[in-house]
């Protein structure tokens, strides 16, 4: 009788720290959330020579700060400034990204890569348009 007792009482115990234990999903650890206003920028045509820009708003719409460690573009020509202190739940910040188009004719196809401590730790940014050739000089010779 004891032991049925003592088995019952152990039982108890361990279906009650079963119930205590959190469910899969439910221990989620509050994170930051890069909400960006839009991931693509078109350009459109633009002559070549001059270096454009444009900003990429974003929220962190998130629970936690986010610190963005790095930003880089896909070649040289493409270069991300950044906020170096902590983006705060509920603040806004931006992504400020140039592009050389010096020798660049054609299509313009390029990405910046955002690393931060967000919930999603990786965002990519586009940027796309067309570089116009700068018109050719003609050598008018006086013979």
């Amino acid at each position: 009788m004891f032991l049925a007792l003592l088995c019952l009482s152990l039982s108890s115990s361990v279906t009650a720290q079963k119930k205590e234990a959190p469910k899969a999903g439910q221990t989620a650890v509050a994170a930051g959330k890069l909400s960006f206003q839009k991931n693509t920028h078109d350009f459109g045509e633009v002559a070549e020579g001059p270096v454009v820009s444009y900003d990429f708003v974003f929220k962190n719409t998130g629970k936690a700060p986010v610190v963005i460690s790095e930003a880089h573009g896909s070649c040289g020509c493409t270069v991300p400034e950044w906020p170096k202190e902590p983006v705060l739940p509920g603040k806004s910040g931006k992504i400020h990204v140039t592009f050389s188009t010096e020798g660049r004719p054609g299509p313009i196809n390029k990405q910046v890569f955002i690393t931060s401590n967000a919930a999603e730790p990786t965002t990519v940014l586009n940027i796309k348009g067309k570089v116009k050739p700068k018109a050719a000089s003609s050598a008018v010779s006086a013979n």
